[in-house]
């Protein structure tokens, strides 16, 4: 697969938006000990309302796709994660402006900008137990892959995100609700690292069907 089309694109979300609701219950399990317990079901509205709202509007290139996403992340999803979210998207839109179709070079700089965006709104680095710590390592895997293609490198990035949301389970939380615990945030996986393997484990199932 050497270029991630429009249509893949929004196949991608179509499949987050599953992923989401069906993991919804899980998510909130996660969050429950160390946050709000709502991540699940903010995470489940959002991205149902990314679906309708992509499904209803016509969008001329992945920029202007992303952006939609990006501003309805960020209107639906409560808490922390629909700032963090919603720029994640609105910067993969500005770095896909008036783009139908990208290779994996751009695929690696489009996601390289929205973690960028993630660490800048969150102020969060890795070790602090945080989405960053499973996107820095999962992002770091993608542009690691020698060659050009995009299911590949996006099955090894897959490989890499979950292992990465796992480990944050030992981890001291230094930032956010959880970090408000101290060292009882020890011991529970990190319900956004976990929301963004879900959404990563999407985008590499869409490619593989490609």
């Amino acid at each position: 697969m050497e270029q991630l089309t429009l249509d893949q694109a929004r196949s991608w979300l179509e499949a987050a938006a599953l992923a989401m609701d069906e993991n919804a219950a899980m998510l909130s399990e996660l969050d429950n000990p160390i946050g709000d317990g709502d991540h699940g079901v903010n995470m489940a509205r959002g991205f149902v309302a990314v679906r309708k709202k992509v499904s209803s509007t016509a969008v001329p290139d992945m920029g202007a796709l992303f952006k939609l996403v990006g501003m309805t992340l960020l209107s639906t999803v409560g808490g922390a994660a629909g700032p963090l979210y919603g720029g994640f998207f609105l910067e993969l839109g500005r770095s896909t402006a008036g783009k139908t179709a990208i290779a994996k070079a751009e695929v690696g700089e489009m996601l390289t900008r929205g973690l960028a965006d993630i660490q800048r709104r969150g102020k969060a680095e890795l070790g602090d137990k945080t989405m960053v710590d499973a996107l820095a390592p999962a992002v770091a895997r993608f542009q690691s892959t020698p060659n050009t293609d995009i299911a590949a490198a996006m099955r090894s990035t897959e490989e890499a995100v979950k292992s990465a949301a796992e480990a944050t389970t030992p981890m001291l939380a230094r930032k956010g609700r959880a970090s408000y615990l101290g060292e009882r945030s020890i011991g529970h996986q990190d319900p956004g690292a976990t929301s963004c393997w879900l959404l990563l484990r999407a985008l590499a199932s869409v490619c593989r069907d490609a």
